[in-house]
């Protein structure tokens, strides 16, 4: 009877245990990246009752949310992110709830611990966006230059009208935009499909001249299909060579009857300083960064690990997997091989789920009951002994 005493509160205090995974479980539900935890119990050799051998991890995802943050990031599949503290200890987890920090490098919101990625000699290192807040200035170097120029009778005793084509905006070599125009006039004196060119910047003063001559089916004829002027500014000269079209082709400007004059410039390239407009995380968890529509640039590569036995693991601050053996661990690229890929802008949530959480309280609940019950049993049992020895 004496035991069966000890035995059932061997039961109570294990029941207790398992009903405090269940609690800290339940407790984390909404915590990114939680995965829960099973008790186990073990018999006590010689048949003295019960204990809790251990604690093991549940290994299956969590749902992932999506939260319209760009360094928000979800393993679909294996692995861990991998995390770095000040001291330079490693630790892993689920939630990829980051950020860009102050200094620009990609850390974890929580414990502001940094983000790793993995080089290509295997060492670690962290995700850095210093040098790549911007992209440098690019001088403009050429415009081409489409529509259509009424050709001028011969037999014409005025000039034709000057046509005009405004706003060409250009970037010069420090990186300012620079507002040209162009004009395209004829005198009576030139031959029948030529036409004079003057470039002029915003005060209206002249770049340089030059002349674009037509076939007589209307296009651009070989060695008058470009002019070059020379753009000044405080970083120094740039030549821009504007292009009227390939000789014989429709491909830029033609002159022809039956289409009114009109003129539309392209401008090839160049660009000022540009900033940062959007980034994002792709299926490999590279850093995507764009600056406009032609200028992107790509950063660095989140590291995932692989453990052997991942239900081993020991989730410490409710999200973060620290002190691990590096012998017991692997690690890799998104989308390689085991390691699974990256949902950019998502979150995982944890892997909880209420239902089972309820089921294993109300036999936990049972259990404790029964355990209790057969204390009570021999206490009563223990107290008659005692009134039966006090009778006789």
């Amino acid at each position: 009877m004496f035991q069966a005493l000890f035995t059932s509160l061997s039961g109570l205090f294990s029941f207790s245990r398992s009903l405090n995974t269940v609690s800290n479980n339940v407790s984390n539900m909404n915590t990114p990246g939680f995965r829960g935890s099973d008790s186990f119990f073990a018999n006590i050799e010689g048949n003295l009752g019960t204990r809790i051998v251990g604690e093991d991890l549940r290994t299956v995802a969590g749902d992932a949310r999506q939260t319209g943050n760009a360094t928000d990031l979800a393993v679909d599949g294996d692995g861990y992110f991998v995390l770095r503290d000040p001291q330079g200890a490693l630790h892993y987890t689920r939630a990829g709830q980051f950020r860009f920090n102050d200094d620009g490098v990609l850390v974890d919101s929580v414990n502001g611990y940094e983000v790793m990625a993995l080089g290509s000699n295997g060492a670690l290192n962290p995700i850095s966006i210093e040098g790549l807040r911007t992209v440098g200035a690019v001088a403009t170097t050429g415009v081409h230059i489409s529509g259509n120029l009424v050709p001028v009778n011969t037999s014409a005793t005025v000039p034709a009208t000057p046509v005009d084509l405004n706003s060409i905006t250009v970037y010069d070599a420090s990186g300012t935009a620079r507002v040209l125009k162009m004009q395209f006039t004829r005198s009576l004196s030139q031959i029948p499909g030529s036409f004079d060119v003057t470039v002029m910047d915003d005060t209206g003063a002249s770049l340089g001249t030059g002349e674009v001559r037509f076939s007589v089916q209307g296009l651009p004829q070989a060695g008058y299909s470009t002019m070059d002027v020379v753009l000044s500014s405080a970083a120094g000269d740039q030549t821009i060579t504007f292009d009227f079209g390939t000789p014989g082709a429709f491909n830029g400007m033609t002159s022809q009857s039956g289409t009114p004059s009109g003129l539309s410039a392209k401008v090839d390239d160049g660009h000022g300083v540009l900033p940062i407009i959007s980034m994002k995380f792709d299926e490999k968890g590279v850093l995507q960064l764009v600056y406009s529509t032609t200028e992107k640039r790509s950063g660095g590569q989140v590291a995932l690990a692989l453990f052997a036995n991942e239900s081993s693991l020991k989730l410490s601050g409710g999200r973060l997997v620290s002190g691990v053996d590096p012998s017991q661990r692997e690690l890799g690229n998104p989308g390689l091989g085991r390691y699974g890929k990256i949902a950019g802008s998502s979150l995982e949530m944890s892997n909880i789920d209420l239902t089972r959480e309820f089921a294993d309280m109300i036999i936990i609940q049972r259990g404790y009951q029964a355990s209790s019950r057969v204390m009570t049993v021999s206490n009563e049992m223990i107290e008659q002994l005692y009134n039966s020895t006090r009778g006789g």
